[in-house]
Formats: structure tokens, C-alpha cells, sequence
């Protein structure tokens, strides 16, 4: 039985104003202090640098912590191949001083796209082998963040990287860091590595049938791993697009995946989940998935002028979703 309360978040724009042409980080901080005024459980940033540009999502989150007070902080997705994998130890161990323990780090091996495959060769990173890479680096930050501690090793040795006196690193506001999400699809490999080594588990599956049985799974193999049926939270990364003309939300939508993918809205849901219409509508789709047993949603707003949705998606679509929470924390297995 889950017993933890659902959360739900809201995705900064920050790859929304690099469409627009902008990088200003004001409007992206008052976009965050009106989030946790109006109620939301989280605040989000991507990351990427070449593929799908936008301002560094450490660096962002570091300035959102600062300008709130409740409200968590996290990466959805962060991809740490991108950054040599001390420096990206360090820039979290910073960050964590910062937001303290409303931190998250949501964690990507890298979208299987060309372009992401370029961004990897521009920074000099290896594409090839990139899952086994991201599960290394995630083993080196904690080795790291755990140096200073007694009796822990102040040394790594992996397959990909080698590094000595960790414990010369700074420590994470919490002990031990953040807790680190896998960003994955629902294929056996993915719920295995989300069962044993992730606190967390965050797709974007576009079925919800889908999404319940590998939650089910994931819960199943974590406690024959001895962490436990509860170990790692079930999130789901949903994209909505909020108007009551139904076909102007599909329209809009379908500008926005233009413009942030370079795909169809019709290519891109078959892999990614989506929603149009009236807040109603999609409260409606995605407490499909709260009844599955995702218990921390972090959505992002499909439209390139996010800001006059917020509004509308916290009054409506906020306590519509919540409302199913204790009824799911009650029954769900």
C-alpha cells in the first residue's frame, strides 16, 4: 500500500523563452514565486545544451531555491554526461546548500534523438554505452557525497571513471545528497535500475495501462531487493495544454512540439504523454495515472507563453488531482 502523499509540479519555461529568443531570468523567478503562491508541490528545469538550448538548469534551480521558501526543486531531466562528473558533484553539493532538502535530481542518460547524439560529441561525451555511463556517474556522486563520513571510501573505481580524495569535495547539505530519479521508459532493464539503484522513477509513458504494471513492477522487484515496495517514489513527467475550445488547445500544442521538437504532436505522443482541453479534461487524464500509483506528477505546460495557464491549471486542475490522493493512498497495493 502507497502510503506517500501525492505531490504535483510545474516545469520552469526556461526552454520555452530560448524558443522566444530570451534568456532573462527574472520572469523565470516571478514565475516561480507565483507556483508556490498558487499551491504547487514542485518546481522543474531541463537541461540540454546544443540539442534543445536553454539557461543551465543547476544554475536556475540555485536562483529558484533562493527567491522561494516551501517549495521542492528539481531536475526533469538532468543529463549528467554533459558535465565532467566531479564538476556535476560539485554543482549539486552546491546547489544542496541552497534549496537544503527540497532538492530532487530527475536523471537522464540522453533522448534518443540525432541531435542529442551530436550534443554528447560536441562536449566530447560518449553516446554509445551512455546508460551504463549515467549509472557510474550517479555511483560516483555518492561515493562522493558519502566521503566524509566514516568508514566511507573517499575513492571510486568504475569502468568509465577513476577518481581519489572525494572526501576534498564539498558535502551536500544532506547527508548523502539529494535523492536521484531515473528519467526511463517502462522496459525491463529501466525498472531494474529504477528498482535498485534510484530513489525514484520518472517517465513520460503516453499509456497509463503501461504505467501501471511497471509501477507495480518496480515495486516488486525493490522489495525483493531489500529496499523495500515503497523505496522508490513513481512519478510521471505530462505535458497539458489547458483551453476550453478543445481544437485551439490541440492547436497550440501542436505549435508548441513544433517548435520544441521539431516533430509532430502526432510523433511525439506515441512515445511522450499528452493532454488537451479544458482543465477539467485533463484533471481527468491524469488522475487516470494518480489511480495507477504515480505519486509525484511533474507537468509542463505545452504552449511557448506559459504564464496565463498557470492560473487556470492551479485552481482547477490542482485540486481536482488532489482529490484523489487519499482515496488511491488508501486502496492502492
Amino acid at each position: 500500500m502507497s502510503t506517500e502523499p501525492l505531490r504535483i509540479g510545474i516545469l520552469l519555461p526556461t526552454r520555452e523563452q530560448a524558443i522566444n529568443g530570451s534568456y532573462a531570468a527574472a520572469p523565470l523567478l516571478d514565475f516561480a514565486r507565483q507556483a508556490e503562491a498558487l499551491g504547487f508541490d514542485s518546481l522543474w528545469a531541463g537541461d540540454s545544451l546544443t540539442a534543445r538550448p536553454r539557461l543551465d538548469p543547476l544554475v536556475v534551480l540555485s536562483a529558484a531555491a533562493a527567491a522561494t521558501e516551501r517549495i521542492a526543486v528539481g531536475t526533469a531531466a538532468l543529463t549528467p554526461a554533459l558535465r565532467h562528473p566531479l564538476i556535476g558533484a560539485n554543482m549539486v553539493a552546491s546547489l544542496s546548500h541552497v534549496a537544503a532538502d527540497r532538492l530532487i535530481l530527475g536523471l537522464g542518460s540522453g533522448f534518443p534523438m540525432p541531435e542529442t547524439e551530436e550534443e554528447f560529441a560536441s562536449v566530447g561525451a560518449s553516446f554509445q554505452g551512455r546508460v551504463g555511463r549515467l549509472d557510474e556517474i550517479t555511483g560516483l556522486w555518492r561515493t562522493a557525497w558519502r566521503s566524509g563520513e566514516e568508514g566511507e571510501p573517499g575513492d571510486f573505481q568504475g569502468r568509465f571513471w577513476q577518481a581519489e580524495r572525494l572526501d576534498r569535495l564539498p558535502s551536500p547539505a544532506v547527508a548523502g545528497g539529494p535523492p536521484l530519479w531515473l528519467a526511463g521508459s517502462d522496459t525491463p532493464k529501466v525498472l531494474a535500475r529504477a528498482a535498485t539503484r534510484y530513489d525514484g522513477w520518472l517517465p513520460f509513458l503516453p499509456d497509463v495501462e503501461a504505467y501501471g504494471r511497471a509501477r507495480r513492477r518496480i515495486a516488486e522487484l525493490a522489495e525483493e531487493a531489500g529496499r523495500g515496495a515503497g523505496a522508490v517514489t513513481p512519478a510521471l513527467y505530462a505535458t497539458v495544454t489547458v483551453n476550453s475550445d478543445e481544437s485551439a488547445a490541440r492547436a497550440e500544442l501542436e505549435h508548441y512540439i513544433s517548435h520544441y521538437y521539431g516533430r509532430s504532436l502526432d510523433q511525439m505522443r506515441a512515445i511522450q504523454a499528452y493532454a488537451w482541453g479544458s482543465a477539467e479534461k485533463c484533471a481527468e487524464w491524469l488522475g487516470e495515472y494518480v489511480r495507477a500509483g504515480a505519486r509525484h506528477l511533474v507537468v509542463r505546460i505545452g504552449s511557448l507563453d506559459p504564464a496565463p495557464q498557470l492560473k487556470e491549471i492551479a485552481e482547477v486542475l490542482l485540486p481536482a488531482v488532489r482529490a484523489l490522493g487519499p482515496t488511491v493512498g488508501s486502496t492502492q497495493s
